[in-house]
């Protein structure tokens, strides 16, 4: 298994993954990582109508998501792993999940967060947890479609004086 995207975007499975990461990354499977959308099952099937059949959906919890990763259900398959915030990419990684990029596509406003790009908007538990996947080695990098140039995560931050 070769994961060829971590992500974040908050709107997981939509058209700008589908008709532009999906080809530029050459994924054939998509895994959505979150424990809430794992247990809405109207929220799986409008995902999975989204997705054409030749690419494989699969959509589980956090806990899952790191047995799936680390057996040999998806050893040929190229995945492209979403996380709904950045909580659940730290979480997935501690969990034994191994991705050397992560990717901020779209983590929206919200009460307590700050605007750091069109599409970024970050807590101070959103670059906590950024910083200590940083750490682990893990490059981080903010950009919304595969022809945007990436922007590494550190200089929006400072960009915005934090």
């Amino acid at each position: 298994m070769s994961i060829v995207l971590a992500r974040v975007d908050s709107r997981l499975v939509h058209g700008q993954v589908l008709e532009a990461w999906v080809p530029s990354v050459k994924a054939d499977c998509i895994v959505v990582a979150n424990d809430d959308v794992a247990a809405n099952s109207f929220q799986s099937t409008i995902m999975q109508a989204a997705v054409p059949s030749s690419i494989k959906l699969i959509i589980g919890t956090l806990e899952e998501t790191a047995q799936i990763l680390s057996s040999a259900q998806l050893l040929k398959k190229r995945v492209l792993l979403l996380f709904v915030n950045s909580g659940d990419a730290l979480k997935v990684r501690k969990m034994g999940v191994d991705y050397d990029k992560l990717n901020l596509g779209n983590m929206h406003s919200a009460e307590g967060t700050n605007r750091y790009s069109c599409t970024i908007a970050l807590d101070p538990a959103d670059i906590d947890n950024l910083q200590e996947i940083a750490e682990q080695g893990v490059t981080i990098v903010s950009q919304c479609v595969p022809s945007d140039r990436e922007q590494g995560w550190h200089k929006l931050v400072k960009f915005k004086g934090r």
